[in-house]
């Protein structure tokens, strides 16, 4: 094995060992496409629940603070392309110990994906009445995302290319069914929106719109894994990385807002095909609408769209925990041998680690999946919020730096359209619904308070401070944050000649300024 040094060392950021593969239309139609699951085409049934209303409501709430985050995650990672970037970038701009709880609670939210998307994969075959024991459909689903991590870089990047092609044409032509049902096109004739005035817009109120923005968050989590790609990107970090994640609002335009809208006027609230298991494909909303529309075919066609989602969500779940616990380990916030990389620039260590822990998937055999599998969604229920909310305050510290250190924007490779205020709005928001998420913790929606489910729904959030304490412990650092004037500004940089690059920038902005409004709109969004 290779001997790695820690990935800081008195303040310095080393570079990382794999292997720069990712071409950018597969980062691009990562951002687009990448981590749309379970969240949106099964979990959103469950929220519409609550009524077509709190679902928009909820998932303009989050796309809003979601959008700031990835604005700030561009900048940084096209100043810094890092392996492991959110744990790298809290540990650098915040503190150490918030570094090891950001990256083990990144660490823990992948590892846990995994089973749980294979046993759902599994679960959607059953739509088809298949006589195959699902566990045989667990094993031949592990061995394929195995196989496809095990390739390296560009079997995962190729595998997701594919994946969220299959999910971009299956969900807009989904969205032109949907207007075609809507207008009387289908079995149950006319349908405007009869189901916003009966059962109504809100059917469970203010706290229902609440629980609505955990689903939502849920649906979205994972946008950010574009960010963990940063330091394998075959070009330039400083121009593909930010148009890549400028594609996520396209993806909330299209995949989540449009689409959500159509499927509350297609699916009523009270519906009882939306109640039961949320990993059934059949209580997808979205087949439930092909099937009321009276069409025989396109069910089983979507079925398949659900389906490579879900394979597509447990191939990334690999990548994600692998380079996660990669840049611990070169931190010295893990054991040494997850650093290892091989000649190929496969983490092959964090690679193993995640399918022993895959093996968990078989548990769907025992009668008590149910009760496992909900208590292995708590450890990491609230991930992605503190992740979010991280990466938010991140962007925060490195302008408090920059102005602290009298440096100058202008010689950022990229500079958020959000601005700092966006940071701070993500922030906030991330925090409030962590707040929100634990008043429903303690007073459920239709239930009463009790301890087990209390710590369904929160367990996460404790997890994250227990890190952050016991590492606090273990190093007996007792400082809170990072000195501004402390925190290196050009270690680690892609770009050393800080004057070559403003040159750069202002040539290309000079050349954008000469083109046609559409245009300048289009490189604005794209």
């Amino acid at each position: 094995m290779a001997k790695f040094q820690g990935f800081f060392q008195k303040g310095r950021i080393y570079p990382s060992h794999l292997k720069k593969g990712l071409k950018k239309r597969q980062l691009q139609m990562i951002a687009l496409g990448g981590c749309v699951g379970s969240g949106l085409l099964v979990a959103s049934g469950l929220a519409l629940k609550n009524g077509p209303g709190s679902l928009l409501i909820a998932w303009a709430i989050v796309s809003s603070f979601l959008y700031c985050t990835m604005q700030s995650l561009a900048e940084l990672s096209s100043v810094y392309p890092v392996s492991g970037s959110f744990a790298t970038y809290a540990t650098r701009f915040i503190d150490a110990s918030w570094g090891f709880a950001m990256g083990w609670n990144y660490a823990l939210f992948w590892v846990i994906v995994l089973p749980l998307e294979l046993v759902a994969s599994s679960m959607t075959i059953n739509f088809w009445h298949s006589s195959i024991n699902s566990v045989v459909w667990v094993a031949v689903f592990y061995v394929v995302i195995v196989v496809l991590n095990l390739c390296g870089n560009r079997g995962f990047g190729e595998t997701e290319f594919v994946a969220s092609v299959i999910k971009l044409l299956g969900i807009v032509g989904f969205n032109i069914l949907a207007v075609v049902l809507i207008c009387g096109g289908g079995d149950e004739g006319y349908i405007g929106g009869k189901y916003w005035h009966s059962p109504g817009a809100f059917t469970t109120g203010f706290k229902g719109v609440i629980s609505v923005l955990i689903t939502a968050t849920y649906s979205l989590a994972g946008t950010e894994l574009i960010g963990l790609t940063s330091a394998e990107s075959e070009g330039n970090p400083r121009v593909v990385l930010p148009k890549a994640i400028k594609q996520v609002f396209w993806r909330i335009i299209i995949f989540y807002m449009l689409t959500l809208t159509l499927i509350g006027f297609l699916v009523p609230a009270n519906s009882d095909q939306l109640i039961g298991s949320s990993s059934g494909a059949s209580n997808s909303p979205f087949v439930i609408a092909i099937r009321n529309g009276g069409i025989k075919v396109l069910p089983s066609i979507f079925n398949v769209v659900v389906l490579v989602a879900l394979l597509s969500i447990g191939n990334s779940a690999i990548y994600g925990f692998s380079r996660t616990v990669l840049a611990l380990s070169e931190q010295g916030l893990a054991p040494k041998f997850l650093g290892y990389v091989d000649r190929n620039g496969r983490p092959l260590m964090g690679i193993l680690v995640a399918a022993i822990i895959g093996l968990l998937a078989f548990v769907s055999a025992s009668p008590v999946q149910s009760e496992v599998f909900a208590w292995l969604v708590s450890l990491s229920g609230l991930s992605t919020l503190f992740t979010w909310g991280s990466i938010n305050a991140c962007h925060i510290r490195f302008r408090a730096a920059m102005s602290a250190q009298g440096r100058s924007l202008d010689e950022l490779p990229y500079v958020s359209n959000t601005g700092l205020w966006g940071s701070y709005y993500g922030l906030f928001m991330n925090v409030l619904v962590l707040g929100f998420q634990f008043w429903l913790s303690l007073f459920p929606l239709g239930g009463r308070p009790n301890a087990k489910d209390f710590f369904e729904s929160y367990l996460g959030s404790i997890c994250v401070l227990a890190f952050y304490v016991c590492h606090k412990i273990y190093s007996r650092n007792l400082k809170f944050l990072v000195k501004v004037d402390d925190i290196e500004i050009d270690t680690g940089r892609r770009n050393v000649d800080v004057e070559m690059l403003k040159q750069e920038i202002m040539e290309e902005k000079e050349q954008t300024e000469k083109q046609p409004l559409y245009y300048r709109i289009y490189s604005f969004w794209c």
